[in-house]
């Protein structure tokens, strides 16, 4: 390629959003990624035994099914072959006395189970998803849109002028509430307030964090609405129909491309060095998707404004995350019916159990019981996994980046803090008794178990800090108008042709491809 019009530095959802978006409108796009593939939290192997296909980080997509990014490029994918895999069941919930909930993509379905687990419960769901959709146009606005832009001004002023300025404080207020506060004032059920509780660490948060209780609220009606789909053949195919669109478009990806600076000339950035010494160079602009540590500190690094240096020092992290996967003789028996086929179930005592866990891992305590998230890929791609085989995905959101003791009093925080393969081993081994107490037979149908340590995640991806995968905290004051920085504006930075995306901008983590289509449609 002759000098790009913008090179891209990193290759996860945003950037490769970012890179289609701009080839489609004629410009010159270069991915510059360090690893030795493309993908960010998009990684596809075989990590358990031959023919077990495993997506080793994120694997559900529905943040970007229901994206306006997918919107503008699922045809284009498409063609290219990529397919999602769906299932009527998208999430459940499982407690430790067997009680168990399963929300399908059917509402009245939804609304006569949860009526049947308390009274009234099915009502009040009702009746937080079709407020949703009631308040769709606000809350996706500001969810999606860029916050400082007169399309977002003349979108508060039109609801302040229809709801009247206290209605739309009423409600922005409201939105604030925490998911505690809304499970309790809302649902008898403790089975109910379950199904939703975890879904909070899925958006970076705890279940008495600000904002909390709207994000559920969200997350509810996207899983009734989209279900929780894979990608079919694994991530590793959605990855491969962007590269081709990519390159179809006159973009060049390249890998093992380890970005050291960013190079700048007048007060403008002008290309990047890379980590070999080669430098190239861009006409219009340098786009980065890392964490602002990786920005403002080694590739800017001397060059980067001073507040913006402060300001990531005071940054912050969030949990860190693990993950198991597991290769299974035959699927797993799961002592509840219908749990066989939920895309992703909760393990967990309930509200009280995710608070519990979420607090002790911000203590940097390894949880007593953590919440453990169950995905069955080889419910709804059977391609994953030799015939009458079955796959698991774990993710356990509630793990501390640093350790300072184990919360059930019987594993050995190391000296230094640092996870161990011992302890990582160990820790997995907690989940899985958890796991196997519901499930017929569990140990005798393992063939293999693979387990990742928050320090394994950030080993393969060097923006998982800590095991990070949100990009830094989301709690109210590092999100939205706030992220990453409280001077931030869009995705501008103080250097002049370098923007910012990714989890650690607005709008945040997931797989939706926000930012990165955002920007693009901004230059």
């Amino acid at each position: 390629m002759s000098q790009p019009d913008h090179i891209i530095v990193g290759s996860g959802i945003n950037a490769l959003v970012c890179a289609a978006m701009l080839g489609g409108k004629g410009a010159k796009v270069l991915v510059l990624e360090r690893n030795d593939r493309i993908g960010g939290c998009m990684r596809t192997e075989e990590i358990t035994a031959p023919g077990f296909i495993h997506d080793v980080m994120a694997t559900t997509f529905v943040l970007f099914i229901t994206s306006p990014a997918f919107a503008a490029l699922g045809a284009d994918l498409a063609r290219h072959g990529l397919e999602f895999c769906h299932t009527g069941t998208p999430t459940g919930v499982l407690r430790p006395d067997g009680s168990h909930a399963v929300l399908s993509t059917d509402r009245a379905a939804n609304v006569a189970a949860l009526n049947a687990i308390a009274a009234g419960d099915g009502d009040r769901h009702a009746e937080d998803v079709g407020g949703i959709e009631r308040n769709a146009g606000l809350l996706f606005g500001l969810l999606g849109g860029s916050l400082w832009s007169y399309p977002t001004a003349k979108l508060l002023a039109g609801e302040a002028w229809r709801r009247g300025s206290r209605g739309l404080a009423a409600f922005l207020g409201e939105a604030l509430m925490p998911a505690r506060n809304w499970l309790e004032s809302t649902y008898r059920s403790e089975t109910t307030r379950a199904l939703w509780a975890p879904w909070v660490l899925h958006a970076g948060l705890g279940p008495e964090d600000a904002f909390s209780g709207q994000i559920a609220k969200v997350i509810a009606f996207a899983l009734e609405a989209a279900g929780a789909p894979i990608v079919k053949g694994g991530a590793q195919n959605l990855l491969a129909a962007f590269e081709a669109l990519i390159i179809e478009r006159g973009g060049v990806i390249s890998t093992e491309a380890d970005v050291a600076s960013i190079i700048l000339a007048g007060g403008r950035a002008t290309g990047v060095r890379l980590a070999s010494g080669e430098t190239v160079h861009a006409k219009k602009s340098i786009i980065c998707s890392v964490t602002p540590t990786q920005l403002y500190g080694r590739l800017l690094g001397a060059d980067a404004p001073r507040d913006d240096v402060e300001a990531t020092q005071k940054y912050r992290y969030g949990k860190g995350n693990f993950q198991i996967h597991y290769a299974l003789d035959k699927p797993p028996a799961w002592r509840g019916e219908g749990l066989d086929k939920v895309a992703l179930l909760h393990l967990t005592p309930g509200l009280d159990g995710v608070s519990k866990a979420c607090n002790e891992a911000a203590r940097g305590m390894l949880p007593e019981v953590p919440t453990i998230c169950v995905g069955q890929p080889h419910a709804l791609d059977p391609s994953r996994c030799p015939e009458g085989k079955a796959i698991l995905w774990l993710q356990l959101p509630e793990a501390p980046r640093h350790i300072k003791g184990d919360a059930a009093g019987k594993l050995q925080a190391p000296a230094d803090g640092q996870w161990t393969d011992a302890l990582r081993e160990a820790y997995a081994d907690r989940a899985e008794a958890i796991l196997a107490s519901h499930i017929d037979g569990f140990k005798d149908s393992v063939i293999a178990r693979h387990a990742y340590s928050p320090a394994d995640l950030e080993a393969m991806n060097i923006n998982l800090v800590g095991g990070d995968p949100y990009g830094g905290s989301s709690t109210i004051d590092q999100s939205f108008l706030w992220r990453p920085f409280k001077t931030s504006r869009n995705h501008r930075t103080g250097i002049k042709n370098v923007y910012h995306i990714g989890a650690s901008t607005h709008p945040g983590a997931g797989l939706g491809g926000g930012s990165g289509f955002l920007l693009a449609g901004r230059l």
